[in-house]
Formats: C-alpha cells, sequence, structure tokens
C-alpha cells in the first residue's frame, strides 16, 4: 500500500511539472501549438510525458523512499510523547519569531542574499526551537507543576496526600534475582513497579545469548515479569521511553528516576553507590534480606544439622535456614548429625553473617 501511494504521489508530481512545462518544451522544438477541446495540446502531453518519466523512475527510488519511511517512523514511535510535545512547542516558537523578523531581512540591499537568508533563518530558529524545548522539558514541566500548585495550593496538598504514586524502577539485576516478586507478594514494596523498555532490551539480549548461563538467567529474568504482571496484585508500568544520549543502562536508570521522581530497585551495589552519589533513592534487597535476617546472640541454643567439616582441624560446619554459615568447634565428630549448638560469638562482615558455636554439652548416647 505504501508502495503504491509513492508511485501515486510521483505521477502527480510529475504530471504536474509536465503540465506547466509543456509550452515550453514545445517552443524550444519550434513546433506550433494545438489544441484538444479547450486544452492546448502542450500541456497534455507534457502532462503525460512527465508523468510517464517519474513512473519510469519509481521503479528506481521507491525501494529507497520506502525504507526511509519506515526507519524515520521507528525512530520517531521511539521517541518519548513528551519529547516530542516540547520539541514542538519549540519548534513553532522558534517558527513564529522568524516570522517576525522576516520582513526586515526581506528588506535588505542584498539582491541575492535577500531572498535567501529569511529562508536560512526560519530553518535555524526553528531548530534551535525544537533543541531547546527538548532539552528543557524538564524545567517546563516543573514550572507548568508549580503553576497548577500555586492556584489552589491547600486543594492540592490534600489531593496528593490521598494519590500519592511512588515509582519503583527495576534494574536487570533485580529481575533476574526473583526475589523481588516475593517481596511483591507480601505487599512491603508500594507504589508502581517501572519496567524501562531499555531494561526488557537487555533481558532480551541477554535471553538470546550463546552462553548458556547467560540464556538461563535472561528467561529466569523474563519468567519473573510475567509472573508479576499476570500473577501479583500489583501495578506495573512499562516505560517506553528511553535517553538516546546515554549509552550505559544504569546511567540511564538514574536518570529515569530524576525524572519520574522514583526509587531504584537493585541488589547491585555499584548502581547503589552511583545512585547514593546522584542523590537518587535507592532500595537494595540485598540490605532487606540483612535485616531480616534472625538475630542469634551469644549463649543462644541453636539446633541445626552439621553439614560437614571445617577449616580448621576438628571443626563441624552447618547452615540456618536463611544461609548463615555456622562453624562447630569439635563438631567433625557429628557430621550427619542433628544437634544442638550453643552460641559463642557472631562474626558480621560485608560478605553477610558469620556465627561461632559448639556442641552443647551433653554425654553422646552410647
Amino acid at each position: 500500500m505504501l508502495k503504491r501511494s509513492i508511485q501515486l504521489a510521483f505521477i502527480l508530481v510529475g504530471a504536474t511539472l509536465g503540465f506547466y512545462s509543456g509550452p515550453e518544451l514545445f517552443k524550444m522544438l519550434g513546433q506550433s501549438p494545438f489544441h484538444f477541446g479547450d486544452v492546448p495540446a502542450p500541456h497534455l502531453i507534457g502532462a503525460f510525458l512527465g508523468a510517464l518519466l517519474l513512473y519510469v523512475c519509481t521503479f528506481w527510488f521507491t525501494e529507497y523512499v520506502v525504507r526511509w519511511i519506515q526507519w524515520s517512523e521507528e525512530r520517531l514511535v521511539k521517541i518519548p510523547a513528551v519529547d516530542t510535545l516540547f520539541g514542538a512547542m519549540g519548534l513553532i516558537f522558534g517558527l513564529i519569531v522568524a516570522f517576525l523578523i522576516q520582513p526586515s531581512l526581506s528588506e535588505l540591499p542584498l539582491p541575492g542574499v535577500s531572498s535567501v537568508l529569511p529562508i536560512m533563518v526560519s530553518a535555524l530558529l526553528g531548530y534551535l526551537g525544537f533543541r531547546v524545548g527538548n532539552k528543557k522539558r524538564d524545567e517546563l514541566i516543573a514550572i507548568f507543576t508549580m503553576g497548577r500548585q500555586t492556584k489552589d495550593r491547600g486543594k492540592k496538598e490534600r489531593e496528593l496526600h490521598d494519590n500519592v504514586v511512588e515509582h519503583k524502577i527495576l534494574d536487570t539485576s533485580v529481575i533476574i534475582d526473583g526475589r523481588i516478586a516475593d517481596i511483591c507478594r507480601t505487599g512491603f514494596l508500594e507504589g508502581t513497579l517501572v519496567i524501562p523498555s531499555f531494561v526488557l532490551e537487555e533481558l532480551q539480549h541477554i535471553a538470546d545469548s550463546s552462553d548458556v548461563l547467560k540464556r538461563n538467567r535472561g528467561r529466569r529474568g523474563l519468567d519473573i515479569l510475567n509472573k508479576i504482571q499476570k500473577e501479583l496484585n500489583v501495578r506495573v508500568l512499562i516505560y517506553e521511553g528511553d535517553f538516546e544520549e546515554v549509552s550505559e543502562v544504569d546511567s540511564k536508570l538514574v536518570k529515569l528516576a530524576k525524572v519520574l521522581s522514583g526509587k531504584v530497585v537493585t541488589n547491585d551495589f555499584n548502581l547503589n553507590k552511583v545512585c547514593e552519589l546522584q542523590g537518587v533513592d535507592v532500595l537494595n534487597i540485598n540490605d532487606l534480606a540483612n535485616a531480616v535476617k534472625p538475630v542469634v546472640l551469644p549463649g543462644e541454643e541453636v539446633n541445626v544439622q552439621v553439614i560437614k567439616d571445617g577449616k580448621e582441624h576438628g571443626q563441624g560446619v552447618a547452615y540456618l535456614d536463611d544461609g548463615t554459615m555456622i562453624v562447630i568447634e569439635g563438631g567433625r565428630e557429628y557430621i550427619g548429625e542433628q544437634i544442638d549448638v550453643l552460641v559463642t560469638s557472631v562474626l558480621q562482615t560485608s560478605a553477610g553473617r558469620m556465627i561461632f558455636a559448639k556442641p552443647k554439652l551433653l554425654e553422646k548416647a552410647l
């Protein structure tokens, strides 16, 4: 359909050009004009030849034009609506300014320049207006929002208090981790979960990897997102926008958090630090996991199963349900058994919590 429309447009343009240039062609050939009814023949013949010529040209140029239109459409669809709106506003403002100064430019005493300069100035001001409107969109949104809030401050504050929607922006690592689904199920994570399109693209790229481990991780992440959308009672927003001037996904997440005034949900230590440096709120599920770990104090009694021997002579190793390792002095002889141990000390490191214990002083049954 698009290809036929382009061919029709070429034929109409060729016919129009030929209609008006036909008489000049006959004059160059020295032919006297004749008529078909009320219409001079040179116009009709020129229109026919022009339409035929451009129709033949479409066999070479149509594919290029179709590809250019499709490429332009794909690029325009990816541009966020907010960017398009404010860019168009800037473009209109720039063209209005160019229109106002055009009479002054046309009166310049330079025959060649006075006719070309208004066109160049219009193009320049239109481009600058579009770029400025696009770059200043956040400030303009803030100005418009401030104006609405000032109009009825008391009413707006009550509405904002009753209808607060906080955005939680998920990064790739926390989606692949999978624990975010369990956290959402418990209801501890409120607000709207924002899944950026560039995070989805990264997940799809990982899922299509030739490496088996990466491919499994990517597919797990996509399954987790599908589970959150279909099975859990949470609001999910797919953010279609992108920040093409930024290449790193982590930097895009930080910028999106600033635009939406939201919080980044992650388990990536480096992204956590970057968010803190740039003043963006971050929720690290590793910090949450450490915070809800059961607290074991020295002197308490714990029932565990000794799994394996430790690094030192005579030591045994056991684990709590949350994965915390317990080193048992003299526990090697109890490997494979369920025993009671007394906690002697607790060591907290950046890698996690480690508990030292010893078997409860009971005589082994003979």
